[in-house]
């Protein structure tokens, strides 16, 4: 398995590779890697000639010190999940200082209002961090195909949105949400979690089922009440916020419209630990 620290001897080596044909299939992760992670990569080895996953706890996107401080970091252990799927997955671990050369701070982004919703409401700074890392991983790997779970729907309408506008030529693709046996969302942070938290925690997923059931029948707002009161009566859990909006302006939902898709979003605190999970009602 061939890993890179430096992006200059990771562009060498796939200019050598590569020829007109090469397809390139690129996940793009922060480490701590999980099923969800090894789902994607093995999506991209079954339709890619060379596959490429990319290590790097991004310093921009995380608008809280203390959450960046403690997002766990497991290369040696990620490496071996990675050859589970296949050892000719090449890696790219850089340092912070190999992708920002000296200027660890972000670029600013227009997505056209994708930015403000939801995480953009509570994450400051957040999607301009995802926009840059994500446009700079793009112009280094160069991939014909880049994967990304749709439990970040929201970050993956911004790097759709980003991509777009940046007339870059890459094929951003969504694949669904990797679950643990109770529903709940695979996700790096789930290693900050206890047992019985983790346990506990399937509430989010139950929840989200129910509001799908209710999208037939009831109000939005009707459903949004229910969650906020089904989370209110659970003191291991604060309901950081719960929306239901277009999925692709991502713009909340006042009264429904049959011709659109719709999505329900949550983010949850179990403790200290951020959670968030989303799926489609229609």
């Amino acid at each position: 398995m061939l890993i890179f620290n430096n992006q200059n001897e990771l562009v060498a080596h796939l200019a050598s590779v590569s020829n007109t044909a090469t397809t390139i299939g690129f996940v793009p992760t922060m480490g701590a890697l999980h099923q969800g992670h090894l789902s994607l990569l093995s999506e991209a080895v079954a339709n890619n000639s060379i596959v490429l996953i990319s290590i790097f706890v991004n310093p921009t996107q995380f608008n809280n010190p203390e959450d960046l401080a403690k997002y766990p970091r497991t290369l040696e252990a990620d490496i071996e999940k990675i050859k589970t799927v296949s050892d000719k997955i090449i890696v790219y671990a850089p340092s912070v200082e190999d992708i920002y050369k000296g200027n660890t701070v972000s670029q600013s982004f227009d997505f056209d209002g994708l930015e403000f919703q939801m995480e953009g409401q509570f994450r400051p700074g957040h999607f301009d961090g995802v926009g840059t890392i994500v446009k700079r991983l793009f112009e280094i790997v160069k991939p014909t195909n880049a994967y990304f779970g749709e439990k970040d729907f929201q970050q993956l309408q911004i790097v759709k949105k980003m991509v777009e506008k940046a007339k870059m030529p890459v094929n951003v693709i969504g694949c669904p949400i990797y679950r643990e046996t109770n529903g709940l969302a695979m996700s790096s942070r789930n290693e900050r979690l206890s047992d019985s938290e983790k346990k506990e925690a399937a509430i989010i997923y139950k929840t989200l089922s129910q509001a799908k059931k209710l999208f037939a029948k009831q109000s939005t707002n009707e459903i949004t009440q229910w969650v906020k009161k089904t989370f209110n009566q659970n003191p291991n859990f604060t309901l950081e916020y719960f929306q239901i909006a277009d999925e692709a302006t991502l713009m909340p939902c006042v009264r429904k419209n049959k011709s659109k898709k719709y999505r329900a979003f949550i983010a949850v605190f179990v403790n200290n630990v951020r959670l968030i999970d989303t799926i489609s009602l229609n």
